[in-house]
Parts: C-alpha cells; structure tokens; sequence
C-alpha cells in the first residue's frame, strides 16, 4: 500500500526563516505550499527550488493581517488539493509569517499596535482556526515565536508581547487538540541574520556584535539554524513533542 505524501503549509514562506523552512521541510520529504505577502518572484524562485527536490510545491498571495480573506484561501487550498490529491486536507500547519516594531514604549501607536495583534496573534489564531477542519489527525501546527518573550530588549514590547502571547496560545491549542493526535509547539529563534526589521540584525555590525556577546554559541543566528527544527516537528521522529517552546537562538541571554 502506497503511504501518502504529507503536507506543510508555511506562511510568509518566500524569504527569511519561513523560505529555509519549507526547503528544509521539503527535504524531509513533505509536499509544501507557501504564502507570500507581496513578492511573488522570490516566493516562486522558492516553489522552483523545492521542486528541483523532487517535492510538490505551489505559492499563494496571503496577508495574514486580513483575517476576511482566510475562508476564500482556504477553499483556494482546498480546490488545489482536491484536485491533485483527492483530499482538501493538509498535514501541518507552520505560522511563520510576520513583521517587526521597533518602538519604544511612548511613541508606540493605536495602528501600530492594532496591526501586530492583527498579524501576530489574531492572524495566526484565525487562520489556524479556518484550517482545522481541513487538518488531517496525527499532523501539527508549529507557532513561531521568539526569544523577545523570554527576555526584555527596549523597543520590542509590542512584538515581544505578541510572541509571548503565542507561546501561550500554543499550549491551548495543544490541550484542545491533543484528542486528535495533533501536535502543537512554539519554535523560538533568537536574532537571526535575515531582512526581518530590516535586516538589524544581519547588516548593523553593532547590532550583531551585542547579539554575538550576548549568545553562548558566540554569533547571531542564521536561517539554517532554525529551518530544520521546524522540519523535524513535521517528522514522525517528533511525534511525542507537543505543548513546548523550543527555544533556538544559540543561548542568547540565557
């Protein structure tokens, strides 16, 4: 009996983490679909590149911020996939895709703040909740999160405190959905060099140098240091992890 191809979804999946992710998922031998926001040459270079891995790829246009569109994407999704696989259903589901704030405290904004919790949390909480009755049983959903929840950087309280929101999120959705076998963790990168914030981390030598004095391991943390921890959870090998934070970000101020 032929086993069936699993599938991943990733959001914000044509650069950054969410990009080495679903290449690393790919790897593990998943069918992966990835969202992008705006760029959707980069997210097809990324389709290209998972295909070449002998994987079934397909990029869709989605701005998690607007939770109306959600029920017209998935039925996008789900035609997608009844036609090419006979079933509407996915197999994880990875809620990478977001934006940073650096503001500090007093200069902070109703919009600015409404917009974080749109993408941040409500996004994630919704389109999560549209995806559930076409999640197959035994599957997962990883949340990114990020090491602002655990430590206090000045300027990073909105984006810290949705990130820390979604640790707790995670554990909900875990307990809820445990009866289904679905497993549910938060992976939490610390400062990686990627364009996120635009690129602090990756292109402000000071800024890399204090993340760098400031990790065990000694440096900033690249994509590839978090892409394939989100792929294991997508593995049978990880099928007694649920309700964690899992931590990746080389023991920044540990």
């Amino acid at each position: 009996m032929e086993t069936r191809t699993k599938i991943a979804l990733v959001t914000g999946g044509s650069r950054g983490l969410g990009k080495n992710s679903a290449i690393k998922i790919a790897q593990k031998g998943l069918d992966v679909i990835i969202t992008y926001k705006s760029n959707k040459e980069e997210a097809d270079k990324v389709v290209e590149e998972i295909k070449a891995l002998g994987r079934k790829a397909i990029a869709y246009q989605l701005d998690t911020k607007d939770v109306k569109s959600f029920d017209a994407f998935v039925k996008t999704v789900g035609d997608h996939l009844e036609e090419n696989t006979g079933s509407r259903n996915i197999d994880f589901l990875v809620n990478n895709a977001g934006t940073a704030l650096y503001m500090p405290i007093p200069d902070v904004t109703e919009e600015q703040l409404d917009d974080m919790v749109d993408i941040h949390f409500k996004g994630v909480f919704f389109l999560t909740q549209k995806f559930l009755p076409f999640m197959n049983d035994n599957g997962g959903i990883i949340n990114l999160s990020s090491g602002l929840a655990r430590f206090a950087m000045p300027g990073s309280s909105v984006y810290g405190s949705m990130k820390a929101a979604i640790d707790q999120l995670s554990k909900y959705m875990a307990k809820e959905l445990g009866p289904r076998k679905i497993k549910v963790n938060a992976v939490a990168p610390g400062a990686i060099e990627t364009d996120f914030g635009g690129g602090r981390t990756r292109d402000d030598k000071n800024a890399n140098a204090m993340v760098s004095n400031n990790t065990a391991l000694g440096r900033a943390g690249l994509p590839d240091d978090i892409g394939g921890v989100v792929a294991f959870l997508c593995t049978e090998d990880a099928r007694w992890i649920t309700a964690q934070r899992i931590e990746v970000s080389g023991g920044m101020f540990f």
